[in-house]
């Protein structure tokens, strides 16, 4: 008996699944191929969020050029059975990896950093307690850390501490980390910054790099606007050469140990070689970690001939030569704080 040719339909079927295996095929060879990766780009940092599905984890990864497919990617996982229970965390991977290297990463937690953003003008406390928290270290180890003698006698810094010589930066750390490399790793950053012709220029206006970090740290706690930083950096350096008091409140704030919204009069009694209102001279050390600009700030200081300024509260300050002037100056700026607390006064309390 003649079998009967196939209908039109069972032919586009045919067809179909025909195209489907093609299609099949093709995106098995390319997830293989793509899989492939060598790993040799530059390393990139990709955050998985707790609870991430392997379809966020795998556009993050498409984003940062880990690897090339999001969609080919979770074939792959699919196909490897790897594509659940991922870790969370901030990875450190390179781009265009292999896609069997990715998945062992994700699932074994490997190449988890802690990304640790320092700010401009941040007390060791401040940096203490950052790192501490992100590397899951006590606070004592960080402050030990920072008083290493070897890394002190590197840096010749004449006091206890590392106080203003862990550079203001964001870091990557790997997970483990001890507060040893942490500090050890900001130190060199801050060797990096320092540049051959900064110590040259430190005989020219006849300061120690000591110096010029505790007056940039000074500069980075005044400043709010960028251009005043070589402005504020020569107010001091002038009072400097003409033996009168710095007066700078922020070395008060720090012997007080707290920072306070105004210096008040009682506060300038603080018994501390850090209170500029008694002690002559730059203080003893850094009371902070100063960024590159305040640094050149205080080795190229703008050539002005003011001694005085005042703070305005839009941030700027009004600079002046002589105490009369200075005086009007600050009957000026209270009036400008007066009204800014009036109309803060003024305003509805907002709902909690």
């Amino acid at each position: 008996m003649r079998s009967r040719p196939p209908s039109f339909s069972n032919k586009r079927c045919i067809v179909s699944a025909s195209r489907r295996a093609r299609v099949v095929a093709a995106v098995f060879a390319a997830s293989f191929t793509a899989a492939c990766g060598t790993g040799s780009g530059p390393a990139v940092r990709v955050t998985i969020p707790a609870g991430a599905t392997m379809r966020v984890a795998s556009d993050s990864l498409a984003k940062a050029g880990v690897i090339r497919s999001a969609a080919l990617f979770r074939v792959y996982a699919s196909l490897k059975r790897s594509d659940r229970g991922i870790k969370a965390g901030t990875y450190l991977l390179h781009r265009d990896s292999g896609w069997g290297a990715v998945l062992d990463d994700l699932h074994g937690g490997k190449g988890i950093v802690h990304v640790v953003t320092i700010p401009e003008g941040w007390a060791l406390s401040q940096i203490a307690s950052a790192l501490a928290s992100k590397l899951g270290q006590s606070a004592d180890s960080v402050d030990a850390a920072a008083r290493d003698t070897a890394l002190l006698h590197r840096l010749d810094v004449p006091m206890p501490t590392l106080e203003g010589y862990l550079f203001p930066d964001t870091y990557t750390f790997a997970d483990g980390t001890t507060a040893r490399a942490a500090v050890d790793a900001m130190v060199k950053r801050f060797e990096q910054v320092w540049k051959p012709e900064w110590t040259a220029r430190l005989d020219t206006i006849h300061l120690s790099r000591n110096d010029v970090m505790a007056l940039a740290a000074i500069v980075e706690k005044e400043a709010r606007l960028a251009e005043e930083r070589p402005v504020i950096a020569a107010v001091y350096l002038n009072r400097l050469r003409d033996g009168m008091l710095l007066q700078a409140d922020p070395t008060v704030q720090y012997a007080l140990g707290k920072h306070v919204a105004r210096v008040y009069y009682k506060d300038l009694e603080v018994d501390s070689p850090y209170n500029t209102y008694k002690h002559k001279g730059l203080p003893p050390g850094p009371i902070a970690s100063p960024g590159r600009a305040s640094i050149e700030a205080a080795l190229y200081p703008a050539n002005v001939p003011y001694k005085y300024f005042v703070a305005f509260p839009d941030g700027h300050h009004e600079f002046r030569g002589d105490l009369a002037a200075h005086e009007k100056a600050k009957l000026e700026a209270r009036k400008a704080w007066d009204s800014v607390d009036a109309v803060r006064r003024a305003e509805p309390a907002r709902p909690k």
